[in-house]
């Protein structure tokens, strides 16, 4: 086991933005490995998310972007439950990078459930086509899989995030619920362009 030093745990703070009591503990629990103490914070940003998700929204933060040269625009509503949290600076910078994200990739739907059963059904028939022939075993999961693929630019928070791949808008988002304690939700979104 690597020594936790504060070094070390003020880096991973100043990585995550989450507490040094959690950022210490996730070293604990990793045994000094800053690497596995990044998966194990990750993890627990989405179990602290979903414990948070029946908590009222009473606040929030109108983000824009506009794209060099102005033909390309985006607005984002992040709520988030109290001013406190509304008005950090972080806070308002997560709703800027969300807004950039939708003038980027222009998404059509926020989250996997706002699709349409219709359009789904669209989508299911023209790729229940493509996998006729192939064994009935496998045909659900390749359809499925087709199915994901082309939601996957479409639907805002499954999307990768611009700025880091690695993470989706909706990782991000955790991260926010975790660090500031909050339920944080993207609201509403909406893009331009002439």
């Amino acid at each position: 086991m690597a020594e936790i030093t504060t070094e070390l745990v003020k880096s991973l703070r100043d990585e995550t933005g989450v507490s040094i009591m959690q950022c210490k503990k996730a070293l604990e629990e990793a045994g000094g490995d800053k690497a596995k103490a990044l998966v194990i914070l990750r993890k627990k940003s989405a179990d602290i998310a979903a414990k948070k998700g029946d908590r009222e929204l009473g606040s929030g933060t109108v983000a824009a972007y506009i794209h060099a040269g102005g033909a390309v625009g985006a607005m984002v509503l992040l709520s988030c439950e109290t001013d406190f949290v509304s008005k950090n600076e972080d806070f308002k910078k997560l709703a800027y990078d969300i807004a950039m994200q939708v003038a980027a990739t222009g998404p059509k739907y926020a989250r996997r459930e706002n699709v349409t059963a219709e359009e789904m059904e669209k989508v299911r028939e023209v790729f229940m086509k493509e996998v006729e022939g192939k064994p009935k075993d496998i045909q659900e999961k390749i359809l499925s899989g087709k199915i994901d693929s082309y939601f996957a630019d479409k639907i805002l928070l499954e999307q990768p995030f611009i700025k880091d791949d690695s993470v989706t808008i909706e990782a991000l988002i955790e991260r926010a619920t975790q660090k500031f304690g909050e339920r944080i939700k993207l609201s509403h979104f909406t893009r331009l362009s002439a």
